[in-house]
């Protein structure tokens, strides 16, 4: 079964006009403060450069989440059950749903992502890998919507977010977001989410961690400007602009700018805006949560009987909730 849907990817992928996304763009850079979407940091480049994020000693997430799911494997398994439609959002690499499949054994793995080509590639080898597992990748936006094909089984959905990638949705936004997941499942013994939740913690832990030493963070935020240049037309030139990334203490958030070293006129084809020395495009927000916080917003977005598991610090949590 899985190698008739190898080359599934090109029919799922559903791919916003051209048009829409130069509005997008252009709307964001004329606010009056300018911002770009945190899904455009993620063209093929910047997903190996998010790769490489993952490996450095400041970025706790992705080692700290990794050793929540290795010491508590047998209770998360337990707990969710084997079988699943595991649909995994914002795959990237799919490596993380991977380590998970001798623990869920899933009948169907979903990943999906913006990235299409990366995802090509990374689906491509793990069907290699993991010949037995029906595999239906989707390239999407799901930022927004939620597109489901008929070749995703609605039998025990369980979505799988980690990374805490729900923190970078404003509280509303993320708030709707889980409501989304929520009609897209099926009411059952497994049917429910699967997260990974950055949580409140010291300001110098996550300062380091958004600005980290080497400065694979702002190669990363910077590798935005030449992909907004493709999709826009733009004349961005990233050695004008330098990387911002700290903690607001006050929104409980880690907040992610490009600024202007000087003064800058940056044109695209229908427009253009003059950034001032200083000026800043905000690129990203990464909301940190209280176990709390945690459960309130899934009970307000449908979820209930939430389990939560944690590493010796309480600097991370991975949560089941099932539908109600």
């Amino acid at each position: 079964m899985a190698p008739q849907l190898a080359h599934a990817l090109p029919q799922t992928w559903q791919a916003p006009s051209e048009s829409a996304i130069r509005d997008e763009l252009e709307a964001g850079l004329m606010a009056p403060q300018a911002a770009v979407s945190p899904k455009y940091l993620y063209d093929a480049l910047g997903s190996k450069l998010f790769e490489a994020i993952c490996e450095l000693p400041e970025y706790y997430p992705t080692r700290t989440e990794a050793g929540i799911f290795e010491t508590h494997a047998a209770s998360i398994a337990a707990t969710v059950g084997q079988g699943v439609t595991l649909i995994d959002l914002g795959a990237g690499n799919c490596a993380k749903a991977a380590r998970l499949f001798p623990l869920l054994q899933p009948r169907q793995y979903v990943p999906v992502d913006i990235s299409a080509d990366f995802l090509h590639d990374a689906v491509a080898n793990l069907r290699q890998k993991f010949p037995d597992i029906a595999i239906d990748a989707i390239a999407q936006d799901f930022s927004s919507t939620l597109n489901l094909p008929a070749t995703v089984s609605r039998e025990r959905r369980l979505f799988f977010y980690p990374g805490s990638s729900l923190g970078n949705f404003d509280p509303d936004q993320a708030l709707q977001f889980l409501r989304r997941m929520r009609q897209a499942l099926q009411l059952g013994e497994a049917g429910g989410v699967l997260l990974g939740l950055d949580l409140v913690k010291p300001s110098a832990v996550l300062d380091a961690a958004y600005d980290d030493a080497l400065g694979v963070t702002a190669a990363f935020n910077l590798n935005l400007l030449n992909h907004v240049n493709r999709l826009l037309g733009a004349d961005f030139n990233a050695r004008h602009w330098q990387h911002l990334g700290f903690y607001n203490v006050a929104g409980q958030r880690v907040e992610m700018h490009l600024e202007a070293r000087h003064d800058v006129l940056v044109r695209w084809d229908g427009g253009h805006r003059m950034f001032r020395q200083g000026e800043r495009i905000h690129t990203e927000n990464s909301h940190k949560f209280s176990p709390e916080g945690i459960v309130d917003l899934l009970q307000r977005a449908g979820f209930g009987d939430c389990r939560m598991w944690f590493d010796p610090q309480r600097w991370f949590a991975v949560c089941h909730a099932r539908a109600r």
